[in-house]
């Protein structure tokens, strides 16, 4: 390891990193730190159900900090759901061993209209402190990420109820009613800003923005729908931390996603990360 990196504290090289500045080395960090791989993981989760260790902040602050402990990983990433700003918008929900369920879906114009624009410090104060509590833990030294879902990822779940093959309901309401789309799309946009400048408030050094679900759509749906909604959030966070904004199985809309304004594209396996640098420049 050179003079540079050893001097470098792990926040500057991951900031670094994040800004497309020369690195003395890669940071490294998992999307997933915390999970059954680690045994005092399961041994919080054999007391607390998943859903209460994401609304207590002391749980929520140990297991994310337990992989960071472990692994001495670059960065810690708060531990929560992608789901939690749903609830707070007024749907009541689930976390099962099997997934998430949220029994009560959005189907119609009137169930988009009954969502409602949140208060982060309110609605989902559980996670601000356990950011606000992770982030004095790890210290100045140690970047701690925090992350939503994009609008079309968060739409798929409200709309189908759980995970399903396909999303052929979430689809059906795009295709049949994109008016309505476009307002359920936009309601979590401005539900999600509020929520992430939260986190940042809170003391993240950068939010993830998952778009797990994108690539059930094509090029020109994605480009209607889904990039307008990204790029709303992404130019409401302003520039004060990085935005990382990952997108799953998403090779064909590629020319698009570089478009969302993030200040990191992430991709999974299937994409090279030669061909992304290509395109985004």
């Amino acid at each position: 390891m050179t003079n540079e990196a050893t001097a470098l504290t792990r926040k500057e090289l991951f900031l670094r990193a994040a800004r497309c500045e020369p690195v003395p080395r890669l940071p490294v960090w998992m999307m997933r730190q915390a999970g059954r791989y680690l045994p005092e993981y399961r041994e919080i989760r054999a007391k607390h159900s998943f859903l209460e260790v994401c609304k207590t902040p002391d749980l929520a602050m140990e297991v994310s900090i337990q992989p960071f402990r472990r692994l001495g990983v670059d960065a810690i990433i708060i531990f929560s759901d992608i789901l939690i700003p749903a609830e707070a918008m007024g749907l009541p929900l689930e976390l099962e061993d099997k997934g998430p369920n949220l029994p009560e879906p959005v189907r119609t114009e009137a169930d988009v209209r009954k969502l409602h624009i949140f208060d982060p410090e309110v609605e989902t104060g559980f996670l601000m402190e356990a950011l606000r509590r992770t982030v004095k833990e790890a210290g100045p030294d140690v970047p701690v990420l925090g992350f939503a879902a994009s609008p079309w990822t968060l739409a798929c779940y409200m709309v189908e109820g759980r995970t399903k093959e396909g999303f052929a309901t979430v689809k059906n309401f795009l295709y049949s009613e994109p008016k309505v789309f476009r307002e359920l799309l936009h309601k979590i946009g401005q539900a999600t800003i509020l929520y992430l400048k939260a986190q940042i408030a809170a003391g993240v050094s950068a939010v993830q923005l998952f778009d797990t679900w994108c690539g059930e759509l094509d090029l020109q749906d994605y480009t209607e729908f889904v990039l307008p909604a990204v790029q709303e959030i992404i130019a409401g966070l302003g520039n004060k931390v990085p935005v990382i904004y990952y997108t799953k199985a998403s090779h064909h809309l590629l020319p698009a996603v570089v478009r969302a304004g993030a200040s990191v594209l992430s991709v999974d396996w299937r994409v090279s990360l030669a061909e992304v640098r290509k395109l985004a420049g």
